[in-house]
């Protein structure tokens, strides 16, 4: 049977993919089993940031796998104390809690936050409260669909986890009505990725920052896809110039090989956990926290985050020049763009079918929006070559309704 008989057959079917059978990759380049390259426009929702095979990261991972790879957390290693050094001093924060996934690591935050609402703040026992964002996705746990505003995400999986409440994304006046004296964190994107590249108003986040120090409860960010260079900063809280009390990270934290995630926070926060009060086999392996520095020192050492800066203000700006009635919006920071498609021209999807069938890979979210996040390696020429057969797809669509015998 062909991979993707096979895959329909056997798999379950929580994904839809595009049909391209995918056999190798390196850089910003995918090639499938024909041999036919692509352009990765997508960088599997930021964990390929590094590119595909970057030779630095497979060398860490090659050497540590032959040293040491997974012996427990039920011993010190000599790989893992460098890692969280590394992630502390980059976030500004006292301590981290390495585990595999993201959503894993937003499960992490979530107990912190509440352990830390009933020994610290003093909540009564079970009251705790979260504030959290419509529209977010911050994984597909139960408790973390139990708060998700998408039905699809829902649906079927009740009874859910209480102790969340959602308001606007975006909103100042709706988070600071929300805020009670049960609640203890706000858990929020500062850009959501998979919503369609919402980028909130100017002032957002460090509104939040204000209200949270008022009223003592924490501010907890999930950078899980912004973070690490995505949107032209290292995190995507600098833009505003503030502090969270804990931060999300995953994703490109693997350096496209691995997944490693972990959660970052005060020291106030983080020494609520006690021996024994959360764990996980894998989370903080040796082989994963090597492959992780060394995925944040190709970040630093290779400029990603300016590279994501310079190269994203150029995508943005071919983007918002392009003048097709199939394009309603573009949003973005950095090398992280959203790009709105009129219902009335095309699905998402079928922009995404028409850019494959060019040699670009991107992926649709929400029925409406093309997402476009390359690696942070890509080349420019490959970014306007991609883009080029981005602008060609929407153009035609927008030709094919004018004209529909011509198209």
């Amino acid at each position: 049977m062909r991979p993707i008989d096979l895959e329909t057959r056997y798999s379950a079917r929580n994904y839809e993919p595009l049909p391209v059978v995918l056999a190798r990759g390196h850089g910003a380049h995918l090639w499938d089993t024909g041999g036919r390259r692509y352009v990765d426009m997508m960088s599997a929702y930021s964990a390929a940031s590094h590119g595909h095979a970057h030779p630095r990261i497979l060398a860490a991972l090659t050497a540590q796998a032959q040293r040491l790879a997974v012996p427990s957390r039920a011993y010190y290693t000599d790989r893992l104390g460098p890692f969280l050094a590394e992630l502390c001093t980059l976030t500004g924060l006292d301590a981290a809690l390495p585990m595999n996934t993201g959503a894993e690591a937003v499960e992490t935050a979530i107990k912190a936050a509440r352990r830390w609402g009933y020994r610290v703040k003093g909540v009564a026992r079970d009251r705790a409260e979260i504030i959290v964002a419509d529209g977010n996705f911050h994984g597909r746990t139960t408790t973390i669909v139990g708060f998700s505003s998408e039905p699809d995400y829902r649906d079927g999986f009740g009874p859910f986890t209480p102790g969340f409440r959602v308001v606007p994304f975006g909103d100042l006046a709706a988070m600071e009505r929300a805020i009670g004296p049960d609640t203890v964190a706000v858990l929020v994107e500062p850009i959501q990725g998979e919503a369609g590249i919402i980028v909130p108003p100017a002032g957002w986040l460090a509104g939040i920052r204000k209200l949270c120090d008022a009223h003592r409860v924490l501010l907890i960010l999930d950078e899980v896809q912004s973070g690490l260079g995505r949107t032209g900063v290292w995190f995507a809280f600098q833009h505003e110039n503030i502090r969270p009390d804990g931060i999300i990270l995953g994703k490109a934290l693997g350096g496209g090989v691995l997944p490693v995630s972990a959660f970052v926070a005060r020291r106030e926060v983080m020494d609520v956990f006690t021996p024994g009060s959360h764990g996980s086999t894998f989370g903080g392996n040796p082989l994963a926290a090597a492959v992780a520095l060394e995925a944040l020192h190709v970040i630093r050492e290779e400029g990603l985050v300016e590279r994501s800066r310079e190269l994203g203000a150029h995508m943005l700006a071919r983007l918002h020049a392009i003048r097709s009635p199939a394009v309603k919006e573009v949003r973005g920071k950095g090398l992280w763009a959203g790009a709105e498609i009129d219902p009335s021209y095309a699905t998402a999807r079928e922009v995404c079918e028409r850019l494959l069938v060019n040699g670009v890979l991107s992926k649709e979210t929400h029925g409406t929006v093309v997402r476009l996040a390359p690696p942070l390696v890509i080349a420019s020429d490959d970014l306007d070559w991609a883009l080029d057969r981005f602008e060609e797809a929407v153009h035609a669509l927008g030709h094919r309704r004018t004209h529909p015998k011509a198209a």
